[in-house]
C-alpha cells in the first residue's frame, strides 16, 4: 500500500518538531561546507564538465553560491536526446516490475536523506524549513506513488474479453520513447522529480531541464538515478529555456513533453510542438485562484487559511490565492483580521526557525513585485505591504512585503494576471451567486477554496466552480497543499492541457499509448 512520506504533519502529530528542527539545522550546517561546488550535465550515462558555467546564488544571500553547473549549448542537448534515443528499446524491454523497484528505492534514498535535501532546497529557491521539507516528501511521494500505481495495473496490461472463444484480446499500454522534461523553480525536487519519474517509470527516455535559478534539488535526483538505468535512459542538462528548452521542443526527436510553467511560454511550447504532428503535450500553467468568503464563515479560520495561502512562499507557488472575494457584510471584520495577521508574519533568511515568508526568486520577481505596488497605489489602495525590505540582514537577497490590495477595477491587470508574488488582490460582493460568477470570470481555473457553514453553499460550490482542486473551510491553506494520491493537482481551461492530476491514478497514462492486441487460434 502507498503511504504519504509527511513529515512535519507526523512530527508534529508525534510531538517531536524540536527534533524535525535539529535535524534540519545539522543537515543545513553540512550544506554550507559544500557551496561554490562544479557540476556536471549528465549525457549517456557521464558526468560532463562543460567550459561555460551558471553562476546559481541563493535568493535569500546572493553571496551564497550554491553552485557552478555547466551551461549545455544546443549540440550538448541534441546529444543528450540521441542518448535517449538510443537508450529507449533497452529501457523499454526492462520489466514494469524492475522499474517499480528502482524508484521505490530512489524514493528510499531520497527519505534516507531528506533533511539534507530539505536544507539544499531552501538555500537554492529559498523555501522555509516546513515548506522545503513538503517539497521533498512530495517527490519521495511522487516517486512511491507512481511504483504503486504501475504494480497494482500490472503495467497497464489488461486482459479483455471477445465473444469469439478463438480471439484472445488484450490491450497494453506502450511507453511513446523521448520526452523532454521542462520544470520551474518554485518546486525543484517535487515537480521536476514527479515528472521525470511519469515518463520514466512508464518505459520512456527523459532528458530533464531544470530552471536555472534552483538545478541543485534535481540534480540530486539524477545523480541518485542514472547509475540504476541504462546509459542514457535519463539526460540531465543544464541551461536557458531559450537553447536547452527550444532545443527540446523544436526537436523531431522528442515524443513528449512534460512542462510546468508560465501560460506565455506554455502555450507557445505546445503550439511549436504540435505544430507539424500530434504528440503528446502534458503542462501545467499556473493560476489565479480564488477564495470566496461568505457571512457564514468562520472568519477566524478564513483569514487563516486565506494567510497561509495567500503568502506560503511568496505566492510563488501555481496553486497559492491572489484573489479573495468577501461579502459586503463580513468584509470589514475579514480584512482587519487578514491584515492583521499577514502584518505578523516572520519575513526573513528562510533557513531560520522562526521564519515564515523569505525572498523572491530573483531580481526579476523584485522588480515585477516593485512594478505591481506602483499599479496598485495607483487604482486601488494597498492595506498593507508595497515595500521592498532592505534591512542589513536582508539587504543582500530579494525581500518584499507581503501586499494586499483592494477597491481595483474587476477587469484591472492585478486581478486578472498570475503574478507569482506575496500580492493578494481583495474584492467585495453583494450575494453568493456574484462570487461565483466572479471566482469563474478567469482564464486560470486551478485551484479555488470557499469558507462558508452553509452546507447548501458549500454544495453549490463544489457544483459550479471551475477549478480541478478544490476546498472549503480549510484553514491549514485555502487553495494549496495538495497531497500525493489524496488531491490529485490539475488544472482546467488555460491551467493544463490533459485533464489529468499529477498524483492521481490517471497521470501515468499520458506517458503511454494504448496497443489492443488479438490472437487468434
Amino acid at each position: 500500500m502507498f503511504e504519504n512520506e509527511y513529515t512535519y504533519g507526523k512530527a508534529v502529530e508525534n510531538n517531536l518538531i524540536s527534533e524535525f528542527n535539529e535535524k534540519f539545522e545539522k543537515a543545513f550546517d553540512c550544506v554550507l561546507t559544500e557551496l561554490g561546488r562544479d557540476f556536471p550535465v549528465i549525457i549517456n550515462g557521464e558526468e560532463l564538465f562543460l567550459d561555460s558555467q551558471i553562476k546559481v546564488r541563493s535568493p535569500a544571500d546572493t553571496r551564497l553560491i550554491v553552485g557552478n553547473f555547466s551551461k549545455a549549448s544546443e549540440n550538448d542537448t541534441i546529444k543528450a536526446i540521441n542518448a535517449a534515443k538510443n537508450s529507449f528499446p533497452k529501457w523499454r524491454d526492462t520489466s514494469y516490475s524492475q522499474r517499480a523497484e528502482i524508484f521505490n528505492d530512489c524514493a528510499d534514498q531520497f527519505s534516507e536523506q531528506k533533511f539534507y535535501l530539505a536544507a539544499i532546497l531552501s538555500l537554492e529557491n529559498g523555501k522555509n524549513r516546513i515548506e522545503a521539507m513538503g517539497d521533498i516528501d512530495e517527490a519521495i511521494d511522487f516517486m512511491r506513488f507512481y511504483s504503486y500505481q504501475l504494480e497494482i495495473n500490472n503495467g497497464f496490461e489488461k486482459i479483455t474479453s471477445h465473444p469469439n472463444p478463438h480471439e484472445k484480446t488484450r490491450t497494453v499500454l506502450k511507453p511513446y520513447g523521448v520526452w523532454g522534461i521542462i520544470s520551474p523553480f518554485n518546486f525543484p525536487s517535487a515537480i521536476a522529480i514527479g515528472m521525470t519519474t511519469g515518463a520514466l517509470i512508464t518505459g520512456n527516455t527523459a532528458v530533464l531541464k531544470p530552471a536555472s535559478d534552483a538545478p541543485l534539488s534535481s540534480f540530486q535526483f539524477a545523480k541518485i538515478l542514472y547509475p540504476k538505468l541504462p546509459d542514457g535512459a535519463i539526460n540531465f542538462v543544464t541551461g536557458s529555456g531559450n537553447i536547452v528548452g527550444k532545443t527540446l521542443i523544436e526537436s523531431l526527436d522528442v515524443d513528449g513533453i512534460a512542462f510546468t510553467g508560465s501560460q506565455e511560454v506554455g502555450m507557445k511550447g505546445f503550439q511549436e510542438f504540435t505544430k507539424s504532428t500530434s504528440k503528446p503535450f502534458i503542462s501545467e500553467m499556473g493560476g489565479k485562484n480564488p477564495v470566496i468568503v461568505t457571512k457564514y464563515a468562520d472568519l477566524e479560520k478564513a483569514s487563516e487559511g486565506v494567510m497561509n495561502a495567500a503568502f506560503g512562499f511568496g505566492g510563488q507557488k501555481c496553486s497559492a490565492c491572489s484573489r479573495v472575494y468577501v461579502q459586503n457584510e463580513v468584509a470589514r471584520q475579514f480584512i482587519s483580521k487578514l491584515v492583521e495577521k499577514t502584518k505578523n508574519l516572520k519575513i526573513g533568511i528562510p533557513w531560520k526557525k522562526e521564519v515564515f515568508l523569505g525572498p523572491v526568486i530573483n531580481k526579476e520577481a523584485k522588480t515585477k513585485f516593485e512594478n505591481a505596488v506602483n499599479m496598485a497605489n495607483k487604482d486601488g489602495e494597498i492595506l498593507t505591504g508595497g515595500s521592498v525590505l532592505t534591512s542589513s540582514e536582508l539587504e543582500n537577497g530579494y525581500f518584499v512585503e507581503p501586499t494586499i490590495v483592494t477597491k481595483l477595477p474587476e477587469e484591472h491587470k492585478l486581478v486578472k494576471e498570475e503574478l507569482f508574488l506575496p500580492f493578494l488582490c481583495i474584492q467585495q460582493y453583494g450575494n453568493f451567486d456574484d462570487a461565483i460568477q466572479l471566482a469563474n470570470q478567469t482564464e486560470y481555473c486551478l485551484t479555488a477554496g470557499i469558507f462558508s457553514n452553509d452546507k447548501k453553499q458549500l454544495d453549490e460550490f463544489f457544483s459550479k466552480i471551475q477549478a480541478g482542486v478544490v476546498y472549503t473551510n480549510r484553514s491549514a491553506s485555502a487553495t494549496t497543499a495538495a497531497l500525493v494520491s489524496s488531491q490529485p493537482f490539475v488544472g482546467w481551461k488555460h491551467s493544463g492541457s490533459t485533464g489529468k492530476g499529477a498524483g492521481g491514478e490517471n497521470y501515468l497514462q499520458q506517458f503511454m499509448r494504448s496497443q489492443t492486441q488479438t490472437r487468434c487460434d
